[in-house]
């Protein structure tokens, strides 16, 4: 199913619209600009006056007017969350400690510094690892343990974050988060 990119006014990715929800904004002329060709094209009634057929065209990347609310809303930065979908995308399914590629179902989420020595399950404490790397590593710190960091741990942006969402994204949509990224993002390569 095709999803919609909804924008706060100021360009900051809000969330993902179905398709009926782009239309209800397009409809009530809550659309303050777009980006793309038009990639959904609904078709409605017929007026009885002038006898033509209501047609709503969607772009893949829409800002929503009156949005000023959710652009604060916006800067909050993404909770780390229970799901390790976003970290293991993040990391690249790639174990931080021996660097090598983690098959689905291998992957654990691990603290760099440890719960139980006070780390916080935080965006920057947290990285991909084996389940034997991790197992292995224990309670200790990756220097305690003999390891170093193949990769430093960060925190998403939101356009990376949407990048990193799974979803099937439309080039349009790609290209404008991916103009986002910070230089440091390694959903860049």
């Amino acid at each position: 199913m095709t999803t919609i990119l909804a924008l706060d006014i100021a360009g900051n990715p809000f969330r993902w619209l179905t398709p009926e929800r782009a239309a209800y904004y397009q409809a009530a002329n809550k659309v303050a600009w777009e980006i793309g060709e038009k990639v959904l094209v609904l078709r409605g009634g017929m007026n009885r006056l002038t006898g033509e057929r209501s047609v709503i065209e969607i772009a893949p990347v829409i800002a929503l007017a009156k949005s000023e609310g959710m652009a604060q809303w916006a800067q909050v930065a993404l909770p780390l969350g229970h799901r390790n979908d976003l970290l293991f995308a993040r990391d690249r399914h790639i174990c931080a400690y021996c660097g090598e590629r983690i098959e689905r179902g291998q992957a654990t989420r691990d603290h760099i510094m440890p719960r139980a020595r006070g780390g916080r399950d935080v965006w920057e404490n947290v990285v991909t690892a084996h389940r034997s790397c991790n197992e292995r590593k224990g309670c200790r710190t990756p220097g305690e343990a003999g390891y170093e960091l193949v990769y430093v741990p960060y925190a998403p942006c939101r356009s990376e974050t949407f990048l990193l969402s799974g979803r099937n994204i439309l080039f349009d949509q790609m290209v404008y988060l991916a103009s986002r990224l910070p230089s440091h993002s390694r959903a860049r390569n």
